[in-house]
């Protein structure tokens, strides 16, 4: 069976759209049309990830995320129309685990979705994978966080940008393409 995702958003349409896409893709979906309901089928129906939007009725996404954060680490997804940059900042540090503005497409959510529960596994897994910290000149690369510091200060880095950095850091000697010969052009 799938991993459960959790859709919470008013607009039917959007429903409708994350939920074929999830299934396509083989998870299992429930569905909350507002704030209250989403902390109810947080809490019974268990997911592995919550989609969220912000601008629910009878309570706003902000909230619903941090009722969820007070008994459960869930990852959380934010899908939003709001952009700014205020709103964004408040989403994560309520304790979204990524933020993405409407109108959105399916397969960028679909990989966000993806790399979200690919970084936040289970806390049995978390455990017996001990942290893959890779240093290499001036980087320090920690991919069982997604955290990139150069020279010490932590760089905001995209999921595949740090899987990259990561990969090639852990094999410096690795060579892409081998010429056995020079070539001519």
């Amino acid at each position: 069976m799938g991993k459960k995702v959790l859709v919470v958003d008013d607009e039917k349409s959007i429903v409708e759209i994350l939920t074929l896409n999830l299934k396509n893709e083989g998870y299992t979906v429930c569905e909350a049309y507002d704030g209250e309901e989403a902390v109810r089928k947080a809490e019974s129906e268990k997911p592995d990830l919550i989609l969220l939007d912000v601008m629910l009725p009878n309570m706003d996404g902000f909230s619903v995320c941090k009722k969820i954060r007070e008994t459960s680490s869930v990852p959380i997804l934010m899908i939003t129309a709001r952009e700014e940059e205020v709103d964004k900042v408040l989403g994560l540090e309520l304790g979204a685990d990524d933020y993405v503005v409407k109108p959105f497409d399916a397969k960028e959510v679909m990989a966000r979705v993806k790399a979200v529960l690919r970084r936040t596994k289970g806390e049995n897994e978390a455990s017996h994978e001990d942290k893959k910290v890779v240093v290499y000149d001036k980087l320090e690369i920690n991919i069982a966080n997604y955290e990139l510091k150069v020279n010490g200060v932590q760089i905001d880095t995209p999921p595949k940008e740090l899987e990259l950095i990561y990969h090639f850091a852990s094999n410096p000697n690795l060579s892409l393409i081998h010429i056995s010969e020079p070539t001519r052009l």
